[in-house]
């Protein structure tokens, strides 16, 4: 054991150090060092679980990349097919980063009931859809199988539901314009199945999930024939990289875009979240950094006698600074042990229970979500350690401004 270290250990375990007068100012920057590594561990993992939860709505409808034929249509129909005879259909097997596609193709209609109707779009699915984010949309019932023949089973939103008064196992007549104005609609009676809520209102209100081999009937498509590629892939922090890699791979008659350029608005939405989680980052840093300053210097003017006789006894100024570090240290360790252990208990208590909830009209969320990652957690604990400690150095200088002569008869 060196010299500092010893001797910073037994100031630490004196009695006299715990009830000294500086032993409020400690526990005040042992409380601030705790509390803002809770403040910053839940900005981190509410603002990044956040923005996960929101961009898997997003992409659940979507996809992380869109493929469809270059035109001017604007509405959210899908006018001209294309056909599945494509190299990257049904796997992309030059980008290995794609995990899946997918064909779908969207039809607008108006469900008409006897006292109320409602304009709709139905979402056609087929066999290759991968329903891995709707099972945890799904609130009733369950989710249908279009593996078969044609079906008139559908998924339809808590919001519609709510809506039009709907519940499972109702028919519901759809109704679908023709090109030719001069004939009557089509008619199509579809049987809701289950009930899914994502929290995304301006999806939830307009889609209903049914059968792409309804739409193909209704367009007079082959069955070889969607309105759209729907591509995912394996890393979201890779999208642009893996979306330029799709663009070149298709074939010139069609386009592909990212996600985040079919909905700018709500990506750069939660772009500000990261914002915010540097700026908690950066106040909570600077006020435990204030409150540990402040309890070093406390520190070493109660113990000025201390370095007075250090200092004759021939110590140089770098070993009694050392003392100080060690003990400021050992303060910081003690703040973010317990801050850890408040903070993570915190949001493993929302993970799991849900405890604080949000307005899904806003957040498109019902509760506040968490991401927990071991690797924040450990960057955040070291990140503050060091910062902390590296404020610290400056005052610690004070040190060598100490008379040996003055500190001993200091009192």
């Amino acid at each position: 054991m060196n010299f500092e270290f010893f001797i910073a250990k037994r100031i630490i375990d004196s009695k006299a150090y715990k009830s000294s007068i500086s032993a409020p100012i400690i526990k005040i920057g042992i409380v601030a060092i705790a509390l803002g590594i809770i403040v910053m561990m839940i900005a981190i993992a509410t603002g990044i679980g956040l923005q996960q939860k929101i961009r898997e709505k997003v992409i659940a409808f979507n996809g992380h990349t869109i493929i469809e034929n270059y035109d001017t249509n604007n509405s959210q129909e899908s006018i001209r097919p294309i056909t599945t005879q494509q190299d990257f259909y049904p796997e992309f097997k030059n980008i290995p980063e794609v995990t899946h596609v997918q064909g779908t193709a969207t039809k607008s209609g108006i469900i008409r009931l006897e006292n109320d109707f409602e304009y709709i779009v139905i979402k056609g699915v087929g066999a290759d859809y991968d329903w891995q984010y709707f099972k945890e949309f799904l609130i009733e019932g369950k989710l249908p199988d279009y593996t078969k023949d044609i079906s008139t089973d559908v998924l339809v939103s808590q919001y519609l539901a709510n809506r039009l008064q709907l519940k499972l196992n109702d028919r519901i007549n759809t109704y679908f314009l023709r090109e030719d104005s001069t004939k009557p609609p089509r008619v199509v009676t579809y049987n809701i199945v289950g009930v899914y809520n994502s929290g995304l209102q301006e999806m939830d209100q307009l889609y209903v999930i049914g059968d792409i081999k309804q739409i193909q009937r209704l367009n007079k498509w082959d069955s070889n024939q969607v309105g759209r590629f729907e591509v995912f892939i394996e890393d979201f922090n890779t999208l642009e990289a893996t979306g330029n890699a799709i663009f070149k791979e298709v074939p010139s008659t069609l386009n592909a875009k990212t996600v985040d350029r079919e909905y700018p608005m709500i990506f750069e939405w939660i772009k500000i979240f990261d914002n915010n989680i540097y700026a908690i980052i950066g106040i909570m840093i600077l006020v435990a950094g204030i409150n540990m300053i402040t309890a070093l210097l406390v520190l070493i003017l109660e113990r000025t006698q201390m370095i007075g006789i250090l200092k004759a006894l021939g110590s140089a100024n770098n070993s009694i600074r050392k003392i100080f570090l060690y003990n400021a240290a050992y303060l910081i360790l003690k703040g973010l042990f317990w801050g850890n252990l408040i903070g993570i208990s915190l949001l493993m208590l929302q993970k799991y229970f849900g405890l604080f909830p949000l307005d899904p009209k806003t957040y498109h969320v019902s509760a506040v979500p968490v991401y927990i990652n071991l690797g924040y957690i450990i960057a955040l604990n070291i990140g503050t350690f060091v910062l902390c400690l590296l404020m610290l150095l400056i005052p610690s200088y004070i040190i060598s401004k100490i008379s040996p002569v003055k500190a001993i008869r200091f009192d």
